[in-house]
This record gives C-alpha cells, sequence and structure tokens, in this order.
C-alpha cells in the first residue's frame, strides 16, 4: 500500500506589538571647577594643569577630576569664553589645553556634566498580537 503524504500550503501574518510605555529617568550631575593658570603650567606646546589646581563649586580643593565617559561631556572656559572641544584633555589627573598663548593668572572653569544616571523602565508592556495563519490548500 503506498503512502499518500499531504501537502499545505499556509501563510501567516506577522505579529502586531501595540501599545506599552517606556519611561525613561534622566538626573544629569554637572560639577564646576575653577583653576587660576601660573607660569609652571605653560610648557612647550600645552599648558597643563594639574586636578589639585582645581578648586570645587564649594572653594573646596579637588585631588582628582571627573573621569568621562562616552555618556558624559564637559565644557572649557578660559577668561570667560567657551572653548572648541577638540583644544582640550580632560583626564583624572589634569585638563591639558593645546594652547601656551595665556598668561598667569588667565581663569580657567571647567564644567563637566554626567549622565551616567539615566534610566528606562518598561512600565506598561506590549500587547503583542498573534499571527494569523491561513492555509490555502
Amino acid at each position: 500500500m503506498p503512502v499518500i503524504k499531504p501537502v499545505f500550503i499556509a501563510i501567516a501574518s506577522a505579529p502586531i506589538a501595540t501599545g506599552g510605555v517606556i519611561t525613561t529617568s534622566v538626573s544629569p550631575a554637572v560639577s564646576r571647577y575653577y583653576a587660576a593658570i601660573d607660569a609652571g603650567m605653560i610648557g612647550a606646546t600645552v599648558t597643563t594643569i594639574p586636578a589639585a589646581s582645581f578648586l570645587d563649586d564649594t572653594d573646596g580643593p579637588v585631588t582628582t577630576l571627573p573621569a568621562v565617559t562616552v555618556d558624559d561631556y564637559y565644557n572649557v572656559y578660559i577668561n570667560g569664553v567657551l572653548q572648541q572641544g577638540a583644544l582640550s584633555t580632560l583626564t583624572t589627573g589634569s585638563l591639558v589645553l593645546a594652547t601656551t598663548d595665556l598668561a598667569a593668572g588667565v581663569p580657567v572653569l571647567l564644567e563637566v556634566a554626567s549622565f551616567a544616571g539615566a534610566t528606562s523602565t518598561l512600565t506598561t508592556p506590549p500587547t503583542i498580537s498573534a499571527p494569523t495563519i491561513t492555509i490555502i490548500s
């Protein structure tokens, strides 16, 4: 007796997600630091301001500067003027300025904004439809 194998052709719709709510909280932490340039900071090609030369917003001494991650940014103001980002390098130990055209006593302000505290939570899950399967033959 031969075996007859049935063959079916069917199509299915893709599931569809509707609704759902994601709640995102962003709590930036902004820190500001002040230093005055002295002659010993001005090198042959760059000006290096050690972390210990900075004061924080409460006039407290600083031992290390914040580590900047991909979620953060920093601004440098020299004599109150915002500088281009490519003209400075920030590490936890120092701020390096790509210039030697500064005089002793010039004020430098460093502003660091951190967004590491951002969180997202799925507060209402989406409704996902079941696929519709249609048998053609």
